[in-house]
């Protein structure tokens, strides 16, 4: 029996909440199927299984916030797995999406390899009609499966007018009217109110803007509270700003401080002519669709990635008090979060991706990171990490290590420039890259090779 525990999902991780399961018990799994939600300080993650076979035991309800490695499920291996109805091949992601939506998977046909459902078969899917349960009759099973907290659902007036019909449980009358989205009090079995259903990011913009989930109506499927529906609330009734500290914010203050109180950086800056990159990708851009267009910043991104694996001693971390190299290159991309704060997804091999394919990974990344979609695999400390801001209009940015790492990459945006090639004046598109780096791990000369190696291999980008 393998156990699923709290993933580390960043050096300045502690302790994460399990904001939502994504598989009930008996569930069979696979592994790299996404079978729960994490929240951090600064997003929320979709956490994989590393193991293939059924979910034993949940062991860990949504809600509670744990210490980094406490089991939150166990699985039985597939060895130790008992058969199950064959199904149409799907991902907890997928069923879930299909529960929310009132799908039927068994009248889905998969477009995905083998047969599998993907979640765009989902939402094209024709939802079940939902029936409200006759009157009179009390809820089956098919009338009162399980939300996501556990909890009996149906309609919170039915729930009220099965409470309110029970003489028995009421002890005294009160003037106070009844509370909304509340389940029976009377009976003093539960203080706690019951979770409204939201997605992780209304959540965290619910504690930032002072908003009351419980007083917002969810546009999202059964009713869910959505970013937007928080957004909206804060503004219709003027919410105050938030008493207390951003998260996001203070997790990355307190890693940025501990970068400049433990590590001595030293800096470097080069001019990259950007003339050959540009006029390459300007025909490259001709044979791709619209959607598929590449942008600068995926050939320079594509070039410190084989920049960091031919000069390794930048391409590691600093772990007790000395340099542990990388086996490969996990470029980090430095994201800025709605609401403020940092993350840092990482693109896993990126010095073996074509630069199309760092393109679509440097979009889908992005999007994700902003959204709160993130998978663990992706928050996993990168070996190097790169901050672009050219799209900000900023020329030169000089960045804080991200410890444990012992470099990162600045980029900024492409200008022209008058520049003399060849013993003649012209104006050419430059662009600045920086180096911050940890001087325990390398020195100047280093540094100067990784920039170095950046600047010859965009001037030949086809080579990338």
């Amino acid at each position: 029996m393998a156990e699923f525990t709290m993933p580390s999902l960043g050096a300045d991780m502690d302790e994460g909440t399990l904001s939502q399961w994504l598989v009930h018990p008996g569930d069979r799994v696979a592994r790299g199927d996404v079978i729960a939600v994490v929240e951090t300080a600064k997003s929320a993650i979709e956490v994989e299984c590393f193991e293939s076979g059924t979910v034993d035991t949940l062991l860990v309800d949504e809600g509670t916030t744990v210490p980094v490695g406490t089991p939150l499920a166990r699985i039985g291996t597939t060895t130790e797995s008992k058969p199950t109805p064959d199904r149409a091949p799907s991902t907890p992601l997928v069923r879930r999406l299909a529960q929310d939506r009132h799908v039927d998977l068994a009248t889905v046909h998969g477009s995905g390899p083998g047969g599998r459902i993907t979640r765009t078969d989902v939402e094209h899917a024709e939802p079940e009609p939902v029936r409200a349960p006759e009157h009179g009759k009390t809820a089956g099973p098919a009338e009162s499966t399980r939300t996501a907290t556990g909890r009996q659902s149906g309609t919170e007036p039915e729930r009220r007018k099965r409470n309110d019909s029970r003489p028995e449980e009421k002890t005294a009358p009160t003037t106070r009217p009844p509370r909304p989205v509340r389940s029976d009090d009377s009976t003093g079995e539960r203080q706690a109110p019951q979770r409204v259903r939201s997605s992780p990011l209304a959540r965290r913009l619910a504690t930032e803007l002072g908003v009351d989930l419980a007083e917002v109506t969810g546009t999202g499927r059964g009713g869910t509270v959505r970013a937007d529906d928080v957004r909206s609330a804060a503004a219709a009734e003027g919410a105050a700003r938030p008493t207390v500290p951003n998260v996001a914010r203070a997790a990355t203050a307190r890693l940025m401080s501990r970068s400049k109180r433990e590590i001595p950086h030293f800096y470097l800056s080069t001019t990259v002519d950007m003339a050959a990159a540009l006029e390459w990708m300007r025909v490259r851009n001709r044979e791709l669709p619209l959607s598929a267009r590449l942008v600068p910043a995926a050939l320079m991104l594509k070039a410190v990635a084989l920049a960091a694996r031919k000069v390794p001693e930048l391409n590691g971390h600093w772990v007790d008090d000395g340099f542990v190299p990388a086996e490969d290159v996990r470029l980090g991309v430095a994201v800025s979060l709605r609401g403020g704060g940092l993350a840092a997804p990482s693109l896993a091999h990126a010095d073996t991706l074509s630069v199309d394919e760092v393109m679509v990974a440097l979009r889908d990344l992005v999007a994700r990171a902003r959204g709160g979609r993130l998978r663990a695999s992706e928050t996993a400390d990168p070996s190097l990490t790169v901050t672009n801001l050219g799209d900000q209009g900023v020329e030169a940015v000089f960045g804080v290590v991200y410890p444990p790492q012992v470099a990162l990459v600045g980029l900024g945006r492409i200008v022209e420039r008058p520049v003399a090639v060849n013993g003649l004046l012209g104006v050419r598109p430059v662009a600045t890259a920086t180096l911050s780096a940890d001087h325990r791990a390398a020195d100047g000369a280093t540094g100067a090779r990784l920039l170095t190696t950046m600047d010859r291999l965009l001037q030949q980008p086809e080579g990338l």
